[in-house]
């Protein structure tokens, strides 16, 4: 029997808001009527203001019409609170990142536990009291004593006292810390130590585990790719349990050379959000590792100002601001690094999930992702061009941004997530026909793996629905696949697809085949899938 294949069309994303300018000499009857053609609701004539309100999806299928100057998304202004710590003004980052803007006087937030697996903190620090929740070392040395500073650095970013009148402003004031000490006396991060930090804060309840560590990677020499099995089964086990992890890109000072052009390890894995840097004028510095698919996101990383240990500027008596990095080391007085820009990623997811603590972790990337300001010659960096690009990712980090874009309306969640991996793991497919909605992303969520079980002599079918944002190419591996990549010998792949192809296969044996979905073109969002089995 021939299956029969049902193409429904995709729901359209939420739209948003927009101002498209009309450029002088047309008209804006005209233009309106082809933004009209492109999707545009809601148009709204500002005349004699050169502009058009209009409600859209996508901003960037509006820019293609004719005789249109500039699209803008549109958000309010609002009278927004300054916290009342001294040292705000010189946190240049905090105003880039908008990360107070959106709130007219000190919120009230539910609270939200932020692991920091790093190389612990100063638990003495005036800034971090009430801060931790729970600490524990898994190398030697207490969870609350920082003989480097890294972490207390790295946790002030973050969850120092806010709108206290004291020193910095955290930039995530609903975070509870959950301290994990992973860095060693020799400053190395045994692998072992890292993979029990992240069992230890899933335990513990954490919404997100901040990493500004990494390892180097290199795809075109093995022996200088520190990749780990362990830290990725690790990481797969926190987003399994629905935790965000956000990662440092690395910095290339410590990498084989500078620029690097990969992403370190772990921020290059699945459903993780890798941060790299910008530089005050809005500029990629040298030593932010890029990467064309594993760089997700860009935040300020020059001139980072934070909390520092007391031991450790106790040894610069004469410094007047003890306990902030300012009175550190050399290397910590004008900090920078990606190791600083993944924490303002962290401390802005804080906020999504303290604003909607029912988002998923992907609703919350995506958020992120979404309302990131694209990094262009235009507002400072001269690499990079418009769109998604190697230097930052989707963009600079926008926190109020994210915030608006949360109150037009919820991501869908894919409630597949996570299905990455195949084995018993897979999510199984029953029933003898099954329409799959879904979503992938080529960037962090490449591939989407199930099961489906057939009988000898059973036919199965596969299509993907036309039209749809990402059509996805088609592969079928043998029952007892554990891992879907051509080092998976000796089982093996009975068939492949292309991208927006069909795939079919009659079995000669019985069992739980591996259906494997990966998005193998630049784009992100909804694909539909039919499953079909007949005799």
């Amino acid at each position: 029997m021939t299956a029969v294949v049902c193409l429904v069309a995709v729901q359209p994303a939420a739209a948003s808001r927009y101002a498209v300018g009309v450029v002088d000499g047309e008209s804006s009857t005209l233009v309106a009527k082809r933004l009209r053609s492109r999707g545009a609701t809601r148009i709204v004539d500002l005349s004699p203001i050169r502009a058009l309100a209009v409600s859209a999806p996508d901003a960037r299928e509006l820019g293609l019409a004719k005789g249109v100057a500039y699209v803008e998304r549109l958000g309010s202004r609002r009278p927004s609170y300054t916290p009342s710590d001294p040292f705000l003004a010189r946190q240049w980052y905090a105003a880039r990142n908008r990360a107070f803007d959106f709130w007219p006087e000190p919120p009230v937030l539910a609270s939200v536990r932020v692991a920091v697996i790093d190389s612990g903190v100063d638990g003495t620090h005036p800034e971090l009291q009430g801060r931790i929740v729970a600490a524990k070392s898994f190398v030697a040395g207490p969870p609350t004593v920082d003989a480097q500073g890294h972490g207390t650095f790295v946790a002030g970013l973050i969850a120092a006292q806010t709108n206290d009148g004291i020193g910095i402003a955290g930039l995530a004031p609903p975070a509870e810390l959950l301290v994990a000490k992973v860095v060693g006396p020799e400053r190395s991060i045994p692998v072992e130590a890292e993979a029990k930090a992240i069992r230890w804060a899933v335990a513990n309840g954490a919404r997100i585990i901040n990493m500004s560590l990494g390892g180097p990677r290199d795809p075109r020499d093995p022996s200088r790719d520190t990749y780990s099995q362990l830290e990725a089964d690790a990481v797969a086990y926190a987003v399994s349990k629905g935790v965000l992890v956000v990662a440092a890109v690395g910095n290339a000072d410590q990498s084989p050379s500078q620029p690097w052009p990969y992403a370190s390890w772990p921020a290059a894995l699945p459903h993780v959000i890798g941060v790299s840097a910008l530089g005050p004028a809005g500029g990629s510095p040298s030593f932010s590792n890029r990467d064309v698919q594993f760089n997700d996101l860009a935040a300020p990383g020059v001139d980072i100002l934070s909390t520092f240990p007391l031991p450790l500027t106790a040894a610069f008596p004469a410094c007047p601001e003890q306990g902030y990095s300012s009175c550190g080391p050399a290397e910590y007085r004008s900090a920078e690094g990606t190791s600083f820009a993944a924490p303002q990623v962290t401390a802005a997811a804080a906020a999504l999930l303290a604003s909607s603590p029912r988002l998923t972790a992907d609703q919350v990337m995506s958020l992120l992702l979404g309302s990131s300001v694209d990094a262009t010659t235009a507002n400072g960096c001269a690499v990079c061009a418009p769109g998604r690009d190697r230097f930052t990712g989707s963009g600079r980090l926008d926190q109020t941004g994210a915030l608006e874009l949360l109150g037009t309306g919820v991501p869908a969640a894919d409630r597949f997530e996570p299905n990455d991996g195949a084995g018993a793991g897979a999510y199984p497919l029953f029933g003898q026909r099954r329409r799959i909605d879904a979503t992938l992303d080529f960037w962090n969520d490449r591939d989407d793996v199930y099961r489906v079980y057939l009988r000898v002599g059973e036919r199965l079918a596969v299509t993907s629905a036309a039209g749809a944002p990402v059509r996805p190419a088609l592969s079928l591996w043998t029952p007892g696949t554990l891992a879907v990549d051509a080092k998976s010998a000796p089982i093996r792949r009975l068939s492949i697809r292309p991208a927006g192809g069909a795939l079919t296969h009659r079995a000669r044996v019985a069992g739980w085949y591996v259906l494997h979905l990966r998005a193998t073109r630049a784009a992100s969002g909804a694909y539909r899938v039919t499953v079909t089995k007949s005799r």
